[in-house]
């Protein structure tokens, strides 16, 4: 068993990464009926909250079928992260998580995100600031370093759980690579072997299937893994790492059918948590990920983004099941 403060995660656990305009409530809820064992909220702008700007306060909404859940926020300032701190506490989720990670330039240039990692002693500030403003757990993720010439990650570790961070998360990259590249998790090897280090120490990059979280778990001692990308469009992968693990099995690929039923609960979930039309409106961005590989989905992908109501993306989805019918994965 895994603690984080007070909260209980099962040997191992398996969290969502926290992805801006990806993990909000509806997609949450389905990675969570898939098996994933904790999650995080879209990122908030520490100084949006303070604003009491619209589409922050939004991304504070959690339901308690998710929980365990943590609200990540990020920002440069002290006074403005300790504030945001409590303002996220009065929502009561289980977590509150800083970013120190994000290398997005509009996040960087603020000095938020992972712009923080050229300054540790602000980093450590900053987390001070948020410890000592929540009696919630408080957790980081962030990443190796600014660049291959700076990768400081063992001194973060350290001083982090210093003052008072429950867990850890690492994307194993540097700012510099963004996305790129392949994740180097020696270092989180590195981190979790360091006798000083008691938290938990989460890995994260480039898990995208059963059988290389197998391999990532076994050579890298990491106490559970976080995945972001490989479950955007695929919120299956928690339960295929799961039994896989359990097993030694590969689970087959979700069938068009089963695709096309996520799609529906996602889209549902959309429209009761941000109403109908808005809630279609924004499902557009992730009818490609579902279907990602498939051949001739481009034809439904344009019925779907014309689709404005529930009824009539079920008739798109009718005739989509109907048309793949026969369709077999390659094996």
């Amino acid at each position: 068993m895994i603690k984080i403060g007070n909260i209980e995660l099962p040997e191992f656990p398996l969290l969502l990464a926290p992805m801006e305009d990806v993990s909000d409530p509806p997609f949450r809820r389905l990675c969570k009926l898939h098996g994933a064992d904790m999650m995080y909220s879209e990122f908030i702008s520490s100084e949006g909250l303070i604003r009491d700007a619209m589409k922050s306060m939004k991304k504070l909404d959690i339901f308690d079928y998710e929980r365990p859940v943590g609200i990540q926020i990020f920002g440069g300032d002290e006074e403005a992260m300790s504030l945001s701190a409590k303002i996220v506490e009065a929502v009561n989720p289980d977590i509150v998580d800083i970013n120190f990670g994000c290398p997005v330039k509009k996040v960087v240039c603020k000095g938020a995100g992972a712009g923080v990692l050229k300054d540790i002693d602000l980093m450590i500030r900053l987390t001070k600031a948020v410890v000592n403003s929540t009696h919630l757990p408080v957790t980081v993720k962030t990443r190796l370093g600014w660049d291959t010439d700076s990768i400081n990650i063992m001194e973060v570790a350290e001083r982090l759980q210093e003052v008072g961070v429950k867990a850890l998360t690492i994307h194993a990259r540097t700012r510099a690579q963004m996305y790129k590249g392949e994740a180097d998790w020696n270092y989180i090897h590195a981190v979790k072997n360091n006798p000083n280090i008691e938290i938990p120490i989460f890995g994260n990059g480039d898990i995208d299937s059963a059988q290389k979280a197998w391999e990532y778990k076994n050579k890298f001692d990491c106490d559970g893994i976080m995945i972001g990308r490989g479950a955007i469009g695929y919120p299956w992968i928690f339960n295929e790492v799961k039994h896989f693990f359990a097993t030694g099995e590969v689970l087959p690929e979700p069938t068009i059918t089963q695709r096309l039923e996520a799609v529906r609960q996602h889209a549902e979930w959309s429209k009761d948590w941000k109403g109908e039309r808005l809630g279609l409106i924004e499902m557009r961005q992730h009818y490609s990920n579902y279907f990602r590989g498939i051949p001739h989905f481009k034809d439904f992908r344009r019925k779907f983004l014309e689709v404005f109501t529930l009824e009539e993306m079920d008739v798109v989805i009718a005739e989509a099941d109907a048309f793949y019918k026969d369709f077999e994965f390659a094996n």
